[in-house]
């Protein structure tokens, strides 16, 4: 929906509130033609329900809107005498439309004076939840949303298991484009599962003033480009989803409108200079260790690496044993001789060992490869029982799979990537059919065009066009886990409008957390630490609980004094 389509809904829904209780303005005391004027019918329909005029801004707020409207037309049903469950049920159910039964059928009366407290327990309780929820979803919709890292492509930097906390006003809150969707949920309802939106009616893409703008290095929430999923780890079509009901990624952003960037051996470079990452951000990456004697799993975890495997053989597995090490998340591969077994670095515990009665036996292989930062390779490095350590890197000239941007012409892999243009809003750039895999995207999905080619012409929107000019800015956005990471590289660019927020504070951390809330450990250095900043993070969880507790104290005296006075 475009905006010129856009005021003409809005027209439509002041015809629709206007044929509906003009007669009710009347009966309060008001002249008819007030019910016809935008913005200000909503202000004179405040004064006959008698409900505060600022009640007006949340009527235009989109989502928050949805949750106020149920509530007006309940108020103005009331003000004029309608108090009956009945009522309340049917301007409900009806969409607001039971008021033009009110309006042009029913002998009401204004009650200009009416009580605007609750006649039951549960009126206030239910009074008390709606507007809970509607200040709730303002502030998840326009300021703060909480967020949880469910992968590890940003690993070391931020974890999996990370509770965040996610600003949308450092860069500006995008509002929602989608105008019909349940509150407090992204793009499927809990439970149920199936979609919390409707496609249609759609707003234009608006940014609300921010006090920053995305910077190189920033951590950034967005909306994933490439999402068609509709539930994932489910095999099925693809859908069309709006965008900001795409799937919500975290990366950092490594590449700004304007840029040039290029990786090289694994490592960016803007503008031909090597990106310098902050001192804050654990870049990782594949690495073959070798040791003469074995490089032990002791030693790796000593050195802090949690991204490898390791393999236990076993005298003998029933099969009994084996369903049970598979239940429990275990490769098994019974057929070998002696049956070997694989896990993640956490091996099988000790409780499955004895509870089937196990005899294993670890393989301390000579070569392992596992992710490591440059702390940990500096650390194995040191160590006497360590021969060698070596970088996994894909070489240059050979194409990669699934690289952006999926074409023959560029033999590009995760390591060795570009030169790649990243678009600024204004820029032009000569379009042929060898750039046009580059910018096929953009010019079609993401700025609504339609893309052909004719021969050895590219024809945008059914005219031959030689160069094009971009309508927005994009960025290139990477995990510091580099080579455990869909990102840009997969997927390329992140427009402007698909930008969520960036994350400010780890409010909670576990380990484990995708093995079952049964199985979580609290990380208590992450707990209370901010996500920016220079120097190593510092928890004020301590200091979090001294305030608790020093208020807790406070009011207590507080409530002692009172009573003895």
């Amino acid at each position: 929906m475009n905006v010129t389509q856009w005021i003409l809904f809005i027209l439509l829904i002041q015809v629709i509130h206007f044929l509906g209780t003009w007669k009710l303005y009347v009966k309060a005391g008001r002249q008819a033609w007030e019910a016809a004027v935008p913005i200000y019918n909503a202000i004179v329909l405040m004064k006959i329900i008698n409900r505060p005029g600022w009640w007006v801004i949340l009527l235009f707020i989109p989502i928050i809107n949805l949750l106020m409207f149920p509530v007006i037309w309940v108020e103005t049903i009331r003000s004029f005498g309608r108090n009956s469950l009945i009522d309340t049920w049917l301007v409900i159910l009806t969409l607001g439309f039971y008021i033009y039964y009110v309006n042009y059928t029913l002998e009401v009366e204004h009650v200009k004076d009416r009580s605007l407290h609750p006649k039951s327990g549960i009126g206030e309780w239910v009074s008390s939840i709606v507007f809970a929820i509607v200040a709730a979803t303002l502030v998840h919709t326009y300021f703060i949303q909480p967020y949880v890292i469910p992968t590890g492509s940003l690993e070391r930097t931020l974890r999996i298991g990370d509770l965040l906390f996610v600003s949308k006003f450092h860069y500006g809150a995008r509002t929602p484009m989608t105008t019909i969707a349940a509150p407090m949920v992204h793009d499927t309802l809990p439970g149920l599962g199936i979609r919390s939106y409707l496609n249609k009616p759609q707003l234009p893409y608006f940014r609300l003033p921010g006090f920053t703008k995305v910077d190189r290095n920033d951590i950034v929430v967005f909306s994933w480009p490439a999402d068609t999923v509709r539930a994932f780890f489910k095999k099925e079509k693809g859908v069309v989803k709006p965008i900001d009901k795409k799937s919500n990624y975290v990366k950092r952003c490594v590449g700004l409108p304007g840029d040039s960037l290029e990786v090289r051996d694994g490592y960016v470079y803007i503008n031909g200079a090597q990106l310098v990452l902050s001192d804050r951000a654990k870049p990782q990456y594949d690495y073959t260790i070798y040791a003469q004697k074995g490089v032990s799993s002791r030693l790796l975890l000593e050195a802090g690496v949690s991204e490898f495997n390791r393999t236990y053989v076993a005298q003998s597995l029933s099969p009994q044993q084996s369903n049970a090490l598979r239940m429990e998340g275990y490769g098994v591969y019974q057929q070998n001789d002696p049956p070997v077994i694989l896990t993640d670095n956490k091996g099988i515990s000790t409780d499955v060992i004895r509870a089937l009665r196990l005899s294993l036996r670890e393989i301390t292989d000579r070569v392992r490869e596992a992710t490591l930062t440059d702390e940990m390779v500096d650390k194995l490095q040191s160590d006497p029982q360590i021969d060698s350590i070596v970088k996994i890197q894909e070489p240059k000239g050979v194409r990669g799979n699934n690289i952006f941007p999926q074409s023959e012409a560029y033999a590009w892999n995760n390591d060795n990537f570009g030169p790649i243009y990243l678009p600024q809003a204004g820029s032009t750039v000569t379009l042929n059919l060898n750039v046009l895999p580059l910018y096929k995207k953009i010019i079609r999905d993401y700025e609504g065009n339609t893309v052909s080619v004719s021969g050895n012409q590219v024809l945008i929107n059914g005219k031959v066009a030689d160069r094009y000019t971009f309508k927005q800015d994009y960025y290139w956005m990477m995990g510091d886990n580099r080579d455990h990471s869909e990102d840009s590289r997969t997927w390329g660019y992140v427009p402007e409008n698909h930008i969520v927020g960036t994350p400010i504070f780890i409010w909670l951390s576990f380990d484990n957390f995708n093995e079952g809330i049964a199985h979580w450990k609290p990380r208590w250095d992450r707990i209370f630490t901010t996500v920016n900043g220079k120097g190593e993070p510092v928890s004020y969880f301590k200091y979090f609980l001294i305030a608790l507790a020093a208020w807790f104290v406070f009011d207590f005296f507080r409530k002692r004094r009172k009573k003895l006075k």
